[in-house]
């Protein structure tokens, strides 16, 4: 399990957060409904939820303790009285018919088996329940990875990545088509969404790596890290450089589903 900083993390997610809130504004929502979040992380989304839903009750789950601890301090009860946090693994669902939506927004490309993942989500659904995902896709980030690993090849870091593997789960359609379907969950769109993510500045973009590159950075000596991340970031400017208001463009790929439990 990785060790996310919930600080860095906030800072560096502004178009994670842009991307869900696009998806949520695409669907209608009753005020009752009871909303699971799987891989809730700083909670910003799950809040915004459970806005959305004042007579209902929202559930933000994540595997980081820190992530659910910055969660719970930031959202309190008192503010939000039908929110909740807890740890939780996405692969490892513990729930039966108590959800009428379950969504996840940048988290399922951190996890191998979509397969237990959906028929966990299908078991906490209500019938006629339905989910909404976005994450990682076929194809994400690719140039920003070709940059990566060409770091990873060089000194002083090459050591460090002995027998390193490709540390994401990046699916297409066909793959979701499939495991929806084996789970019990009947697909209503399942679609790859080209994206670009745009930081402001080198800096801007190796807060972007600080924060998510984390299979790459536990690798390194916390004194490496730094310049891991800065010349990870460097090298990808090098080759696509900043934009007039000096902002860097990294093209990436969203996978979106949308099905729904029958019965």
């Amino acid at each position: 399990m990785h060790k996310w900083d919930p600080v860095e993390y906030e800072r560096s997610s502004s178009s994670q957060y842009k991307w869900a809130m696009e998806l949520i504004s695409h669907i209608d929502i009753a005020s009752d409904k009871h909303i699971l979040d799987i891989g809730c992380g700083d909670g910003k989304i799950t809040a915004h939820l459970a806005a959305v839903v004042p007579q209902g009750r929202v559930m933000g789950i994540d595997l980081s303790p820190e992530m659910i601890s910055f969660a719970q301090a930031k959202f309190s009860s008192k503010d939000y009285p039908t929110l909740y946090f807890q740890v939780g693994d996405g692969a490892c669902l513990p729930f039966c018919e108590e959800f009428d939506l379950v969504v996840s927004f940048a988290c399922l490309h951190w996890i191998k088996d979509i397969p237990t993942v959906l028929k966990g989500v299908c078991r906490s659904l209500r019938p006629g329940g339905r989910i909404l995902f976005q994450c990682g896709g076929k194809g994400n980030a690719a140039k920003l990875l070709d940059v990566t690993e060409e770091i990873t090849r060089c000194e002083p870091f090459s050591d460090y990545f002995q027998g390193f593997r490709f540390p994401y789960y990046f699916f297409g359609p066909n793959d979701y088509y499939r495991w929806l379907r084996q789970a019990g969950l009947k697909p209503i769109r399942v679609e790859l969404v080209p994206k670009y993510m745009v930081h402001q500045g080198q800096l801007g973009l190796e807060g972007f790596i600080r924060s998510t590159w984390l299979p790459y950075l536990e690798r390194l000596p916390e004194n490496m890290r730094a310049q891991f991340a800065r010349e990870v970031a460097g090298g990808y400017i090098d080759h696509h450089p900043l934009d007039d208001q000096g902002r860097s463009h990294v093209q990436m790929v969203r996978l979106e589903v949308e099905a729904e439990r029958s019965g």
